[in-house]
């Protein structure tokens, strides 16, 4: 019997960047209210009040592809600064829309999310409210379980932390 090779995931052109809300034109607010819309309200069923108030409080961490002139928003999650959601910095948001999924991007982005807070808030751990079917995913970047299962917008969530550091 034969085996088949394994086909290469291809990971596509993916064009980073960071901005804090000020910086945010209104095309790039309009990309990420749709995207954060059709991830967790469409697809995953959430209702939930997402315009909470962090958002001016954040960096965001846009993930582009395609060209200037023809650019869609292929992933997302945003970096709340110590103090204002918890103590510590936390990531939040953290989406990939459904046409980019499987490809590595999440765990790019969160790489990038860890980085940029290290770079901002050195010596602090980072805390996420992860949805407790992507615990493993979390526990492979550093993070570790901080709470018990809770259920938030319909959804089981786990508070994680990880030690400061990239």
């Amino acid at each position: 019997m034969q085996t088949v090779p394994a086909i290469p995931v291809v990971k596509p052109f993916m064009k980073w960047q960071w901005k804090q809300f000020d910086e945010l034109g209104s095309s790039e607010v309009y990309a990420i209210l749709a995207a954060r819309s059709a991830v967790f309200v469409v697809e995953q069923r959430c209702h939930f009040q997402d315009a909470d108030g962090f958002d001016a409080f954040a960096w965001h961490l846009l993930g582009w592809v395609g060209s200037d002139h023809a650019r869609t928003l292929g992933a997302y999650l945003r970096l709340v600064e110590p103090g204002r959601k918890c103590p510590e910095p936390s990531i939040g948001r953290v989406l990939t829309i459904a046409a980019m999924r499987a490809k590595g991007l999440g765990r790019e982005g969160m790489r990038l999310g860890l980085v940029r807070s290290s770079e901002l808030y050195p010596g602090l751990p980072v805390r996420i409210a992860a949805q407790q079917r992507l615990e493993r995913f979390y526990a492979a970047m550093g993070f570790r379980a901080a709470s018990a299962p809770y259920e938030e917008d319909g959804i089981l969530h786990v508070d994680m932390l990880r030690a400061a550091g990239p």
